[in-house]
């Protein structure tokens, strides 16, 4: 905030575009998500613990009293867990990483399934810049499988009126 109100009492606008990923902790594939923990060198008893808390689950789905076959569970962190919320801030930890290298004056923020996406625009080539680290959002979420919630997902343009 303190970002923001700088520059908007110099005169300047802020673009601001707030997305939400669909079903965020349901979809993370278990598999993905593991790469991604050994790519932070952590020890491989705490990998297996991991490993054990996400993969080898079922379910079955009753309805009106008839129940369906086991089927393996590949994707979803279990919620309800102090571990659940951290796991999914891991797997989408390297997004901001991403939208930095797109355009370095664009400022990522995640919290929870959400992530903020903002810039100061002062012409054009800022709001251009800007729909590029948007795309980089769309690229990177299908690539690691995380469908973008497009009716949650919002653009805002802060600034400050002109009171003659």
């Amino acid at each position: 905030m303190d970002d923001w109100t700088t520059k908007l009492d110099s005169g300047a606008q802020i673009d601001a575009i707030y997305t939400d990923f669909a079903k965020a902790f349901d979809t993370v594939p278990h598999l993905r998500l593991l790469c991604k923990l050994k790519s932070y060198n952590l020890n491989d008893k705490l990998l297996a613990w991991i490993h054990n808390f996400l993969c080898d689950r079922k379910q079955s789905v009753c309805v009106s009293g008839d129940f369906s076959s086991w089927y393996e569970v590949l994707s979803g962190i279990p919620q309800g867990s102090i571990l659940g919320p951290l796991l999914f801030l891991i797997y989408i930890n390297d997004l901001p990483d991403q939208c930095t290298k797109q355009d370095p004056s664009t400022k990522t923020y995640l919290y929870a399934d959400d992530a903020k996406i903002y810039k100061v625009i002062n012409n054009i080539t800022d709001q251009a810049d800007l729909q590029a680290v948007v795309n980089t959002v769309k690229s990177w979420s299908d690539v690691w499988l995380l469908r973008l919630n497009i009716d949650k997902c919002k653009t805002v343009s802060y600034y400050l009126k002109k009171l003659y």
